[in-house]
């Protein structure tokens, strides 16, 4: 393996975004088009007595009102998680039951979105209520342990490594803490959006999406017609984080309507519908007991969590897992519970369980740090592991303590005075500086790539992944280019396409450790049937163009679980590979400024280093962690979205009250990379990126909360009056 670094080349895809180019779903305008919106339900659970859409048909220029009365013969699409493609498995319109508030009650088409909008406001509703469960903490709740749920268990079982229980029982010293997470909402700027089009028995479908597979198949299945009859086409999302990582509730309804009215029909959801119809980041509690021996070294770990479902799924718990994995404690036990409320199903936000595990467990460990008075760097050097924890085996490369090392180097920790409120800044903001670890799965997914190059010398590579912004456009034209020693801008990646290769699900940081390697087999099969000339090859056989074709698992995959790459479903492999485990990591240092009287939480700068194998694409790479840097800020200081306990559903739902952090909220953020790349993973070395960035943040900032103010806070967000003297 060449253990050389990737040239930094600027992103392929830059002068479309910064010109406006038209390259989203809703940029999707043909003429004739219609415009299609839901009304959604008032009330949190219960179900429809009657339903008036009368007025709303009447309406001139609209051209559909359907409701669960009218819609008849689709079939459900499936939960995600249940062998099926979409989001949850409750479908809208397919009866008068309610099951969460904001739920579609009906849907109307129109000329006009504004036309649609007034008919929507027409309609008359009557409902049946019944008693519903807002939040975790309600009455009325349904608990299940996950080890005892028909969720399959090879997967999400407890967690446990030797015996924790006896082993706190005998610590010298425990800590004992309890950590609270609110829901969170992604807000990805674009909104998610159908566009539906029949030629013929043909359907085209423009979304979106970090999964256009799914949404083949799910609507095939949905409408009962070959998945080959469908098309889905999405070589841009402009955000995902998971929200898009499925089929959505619009899908199959937009592509009905276009169908019965013979007109090409959009529907882009608005944002507060997203609130209540889209897969979010579950509400949960955590507790987390350590123990330590006499020389501070951790001995034991306990890991309770609760978090919430709705009442038609079983949203899967994973928090405990990363948690076992991030230091070398030997003893670990993990137990989770799933709390059934009435919403909608949830899903994985950006590190979905590894952001709010990092959190909690690091809060700790810093806080066994402080019992121990041991620097906070030192100690989490000194809970390294060269083997996985949990199950003994190897670890394909673990470089947390370079990560650790270098930080604080750049960061210049050395200067921190250990006692909490001691440091002052000129202007008399109280100083904390923090650090946090983290660690994420390194999966990877079966792909097939197809690769082909013209007498020109132009290529085109198609491969099963998604951009949503992260840049893996830049990356494969990179990798590609590299390979076949051409210029990137001679690469074009056809991407988020059902027309080119099967297209898979782009989540969980294994895009571009799926794809990568994917499109270079691809390359190296071209220069090995044609040479080192493959373009001077091409001509002299008389041909316009070369095309070869490849299909690869993960190391140690069966070929039976990456088959599901050519029916639309998840067949991701990792982090345990047989013979080894793959994990990336990260460590952030962070600097917080509180303002002495009202104590607002400022984070004046941050150093984070990556250990995530090889980058393959510097520039967008940093971009990714700084991003996630950002995230993590927000998730600490401003998200949370608050529930209604008196009406059920949630209160602020857009992007004015569920707060995010702006560009006064971030100070200077640095970035490095181990950049060396995993001997075992894939022959390119790379492991995964974009969800690691987030975890650690929190913590980081908590713990400089804590150096600053000399308060140990564990519910987030950390808010003004939890820092008031």
């Amino acid at each position: 393996m060449a253990d050389t670094q990737f040239p930094n080349i600027v992103r392929v895809d830059a002068h479309a975004k910064v010109m406006g180019a038209p390259i989203y779903a809703a940029d999707m305008r043909s003429e004739g088009q219609l415009h299609a919106v839901f009304a959604v339900a008032t009330v949190a659970k219960g179900k429809i007595s009657e339903i008036d859409v009368s007025a709303a048909r009447a309406l001139a220029r609209v051209k559909m009102v359907v409701t669960h009365e009218d819609v008849q013969g689709l079939k459900p699409a499936g939960f995600l998680l249940g062998g099926g493609y979409a989001f949850q498995s409750l479908n809208p319109l397919a009866s008068e039951v309610i099951a969460h508030r904001g739920q579609p009650i009906a849907m109307v088409v129109a000329e006009t979105l504004e036309v649609a909008l007034h008919a929507r406001t027409l309609i008359r509703v009557v409902y049946e209520k019944e008693p519903f469960a807002a939040s975790i903490s309600s009455s009325g709740t349904n608990t299940i342990a996950q080890a005892e749920s028909p969720l399959p268990q090879q997967l999400f079982a407890d967690t446990v490594a030797g015996d924790a229980v006896t082993a706190l029982a005998s610590a010298v010293e425990v800590v004992d803490a309890s950590f609270y997470s609110p829901p969170q909402h992604q807000n990805p700027i674009e909104l998610v959006a159908t566009v539906a089009t029949w030629e013929d028995d043909k359907l085209i479908i423009h979304e979106g999406t970090q999964n256009a597979g799914a949404i083949k198949f799910g609507v095939a299945q949905s409408l009962g017609i070959p998945p080959e009859n469908v098309t889905v086409i999405s070589p841009h999302a402009g955000g995902g984080f998971g929200q898009k990582n499925s089929m959505q509730m619009q899908t199959t309804l937009v592509a009905w309507a276009a169908r019965q009215l013979g007109a090409s029909v959009k529907m882009v959801v608005p944002r507060a519908q997203l609130f209540t119809n889209a897969s979010f980041r579950p509400e949960s509690r955590h507790r987390v007991r350590l123990g330590a021996d006499k020389d501070g070294r951790i001995t034991s770990a306990l890991y309770d969590v609760d978090a919430q479902s709705s009442r038609h799924d079983l949203f899967p718990l994973d928090y405990t897992s990363a948690a076992a994995r991030l230091y070398g404690i030997p003893n670990f036990k993990g137990f989770q519970r799933i709390v059934q409320t009435d919403v909608q199903t949830p899903g994985y936000m950006r590190a979905p369980y590894e952001h709010f595990a990092s959190f909690a467990l690091d809060t700790a460990v810093d806080e066994m740090a402080a019992r121990f008075e041991r620097d906070p760097v030192e100690y989490r050097l000194s809970l390294d592991t060269d083997k996985d924890p949990v199950s003994g085996l190897p670890l394909s490369s673990r470089f947390l303590n370079e990560c650790l090392t270098r930080g604080a180097q750049r960061f210049g920790w050395s200067s921190r005075n250990p006692k909490p409120g001691s440091m002052k800044a000129e202007n008399g903001d109280l100083i904390g500086m923090g650090v946090g670890c983290g660690c994420y799965k390194a999966a990877t997914a079966a792909a097939v790539a197809t690769l082909k190059m013209s007498r020109d010398g132009d290529v085109t590579v198609s491969v099963g992944v998604h951009e949503m912004g992260q840049g893996i456009r830049t990356a494969l034209a990179n990798a590609v280019a590299r390979k076949l020693g051409i210029d990137p801008a001679k690469v074009d990646a056809v991407i988020g396409d059902t027309r080119g290769a099967p297209q898979h699900l782009t989540a969980g940081s294994w895009g571009t450790a799926t794809a990568v390697p994917a499109a270079e087999q691809a390359a190296e099969k071209l220069l090995v049937e044609l040479g080192p000339n493959p373009q001077s090859a091409i001509a002299k056989q008389g041909l316009d163009s070369y095309e070869v074709r490849i299909e690869r698992r993960a190391p140690g995959q069966p070929a039976q679980l990456a088959e599901a790459l050519h029916s639309g479903r998840p067949a991701p492999w990792g982090p345990i590979y047989r013979e080894f485990i793959s994990y990336s990591y990260i460590a952030h240092f962070v600097e917080v400024r509180v303002e002495p009287t009202t104590r607002r939480i400022r984070v004046a700068r941050v150093v984070s280093v990556a250990d995530c194998g090889r980058v393959i694409s510097p520039r967008t790479a940093e971009s990714q962690v700084k991003g996630g840097v950002v995230w993590g800020i927000g998730a600490a200081l401003r998200e949370a979205t608050e529930v209604d306990p008196r009406y059920g559903g949630f209160l602020n739902t857009d992007i004015a009250e569920y707060i995010v952090p702006v560009n006064a909220d971030i100070g200077r953020t640095e970035v490095e990379f181990i950049d060396r790349p995993d001997p075992l993973i894939n022959s390119t070395g790379i492991k995964g990126l974009g969800e690691v960035v987030m975890t650690g943040v929190a913590a980081a900032i908590a713990n400089a909360v804590w150096h600053a103010t000399g308060r140990r806070l564990r519910t987030l967000p950390i808010r003004v009056e939890d820092v008031l003297a």
